[in-house]
């Protein structure tokens, strides 16, 4: 989506306005909110957020984050050349992060399979990087 701001708002206002998205939170997004608050377990982190730079002019460039990965930092795990540690390797946790869009219709079994199919993409991510760094 492209398009011009009104001379008294902000890229941040636009910003502020557009996110959440309604495709991951839901209708009426307001209610929608107040709901994923209340019976979400754990926050969602980057998942669903923005991604992307706004310009010291003002000009924006933002990605939907509908697929993540989150690793839980250490201090002792904060390069990746530490991971060699055969040791130290089994102690990394990765959360995945991938959802469906549910509407009215959808179907649970489907949904559950695209999400674990989107995770698995996660999945093999992980395992190219490791594979980068890791002789095995």
């Amino acid at each position: 989506v492209t398009g011009e701001l009104l001379d008294h708002l902000t890229c941040w206002d636009a910003l502020r306005a557009a996110l959440p998205v309604g495709t991951v939170s839901g209708a009426p997004k307001v209610k929608a909110l107040e709901l994923i608050d209340q019976l979400e377990v754990t926050r969602r982190g980057p998942y669903s957020g923005g991604f992307g730079y706004i310009s010291l002019s003002g000009d924006m460039d933002i990605a939907l984050a509908l697929r993540t990965i989150v690793f839980p930092t250490r201090t002792r795990f904060d390069t990746m050349y530490l991971y060699k540690d055969a040791n130290k390797r089994k102690e990394w946790v990765a959360y995945l992060q991938a959802g469906a869009g549910i509407v009215a219709d959808s179907d649970p079994e489907e949904e559950q399979s695209e999400c674990e199919n989107k995770a698995a993409c996660l999945v093999r991510a992980i395992d190219l990087a490791e594979s980068a760094f890791v002789n095995v």
